[in-house]
């Protein structure tokens, strides 16, 4: 600017007062309206004050805002435009202050977004190195799908019937197959006694039963355990020798009844 003064006219001493005058000029400007900034904000602050009900907060709070824009609106009525000066030098001078801000901030959003960009250029390669992997994945599934898809056999209904008879009548032949070697098993080692056994006496006259082998009463009691679950005990009969029910209690193969000493179990070796 010194080089540009000493070229203008004697006139430019002139002209450099006026832009001192002029810039005062503005600065004291700028305190006033900042004087009336600080008015408003008090006024604002002593507003908002106000206790807000639970049944029109809504209401409050609008009618709150409209006090608030009717009393902003009031301030700029009061207020008179004020034409900055026009001098060139001035204008020159702010204009340039004001592209100077401008730049700065230009800079310092192009870090931003230059920074933002590098991070999701990151992303983005990762997320396509994750891609790739998914679709050499999906790649060896298909694959691998095919060649099940291959080797997959049809079945139709009556084979499939056919092939589940064909394992329940293995099935019920081993187990028949069990049942008899149990039978031969228990007729070797806990054969019956000779001749029959009294009953209990029962209107003054005696009676005899017929007592049933120790494979029989292990049926029953399989039998009753499978059939009725729930209720698996049986009363003990007559024909129960009692050396065979003591044998199975003591063994753990049969239980009693909690509360009926004469009905037994047997023990659930399959649960």
């Amino acid at each position: 600017m010194s080089v540009n003064q000493q070229d203008l006219d004697p006139d430019s001493t002139t002209d450099m007062e006026d832009i001192t005058d002029a810039e005062e000029k503005l600065i004291k400007e700028c305190e006033v309206l900042w004087k009336d900034m600080e008015g408003c904000q008090k006024k604002l602050s002593l507003v908002g004050t106000e206790t807000l009900t639970d049944s029109n907060a809504q209401l409050s709070l609008l009618i709150m805002q409209a006090k608030c824009l009717t009393a902003e609106l009031s301030q700029w009525q009061k207020e008179s435009p004020e034409i900055i000066s026009l001098n060139e030098e001035v204008l020159v001078t702010l204009g340039k202050e004001e592209f100077q801000k401008l730049r700065v901030d230009l800079e310092l959003v192009l870090s931003t977004v230059q920074s933002k960009n590098e991070k999701l250029k990151e992303d983005l390669e990762r997320e396509q190195q994750w891609l790739d992997e998914q679709q050499q994945i999906l790649e060896s599934l298909n694959v691998l799908h095919n060649k099940l898809k291959q080797q997959v056999v049809t079945f139709s209904e009556s084979r499939v019937f056919d092939e589940l008879n064909t394992k329940m009548h293995d099935i019920k032949e081993y187990k028949e197959k069990l049942l008899i070697t149990l039978g031969e098993f228990l007729e070797d080692h806990f054969p019956l006694p000779d001749g029959n056994v009294k009953k209990k006496k029962k209107n003054i006259k005696e009676s005899t039963a017929q007592l049933i082998t120790l494979h029989e009463i292990l049926e029953i009691l399989i039998n009753r355990l499978f059939d009725v679950p729930h209720d698996p005990y049986i009363k003990i009969r007559d024909s129960f020798w009692p050396p065979y029910i003591e044998l199975l209690l003591r063994n753990g193969i049969a239980l009693r009844h909690p509360e009926d000493p004469t009905q037994i179990r047997l023990e659930a070796f399959h649960q």
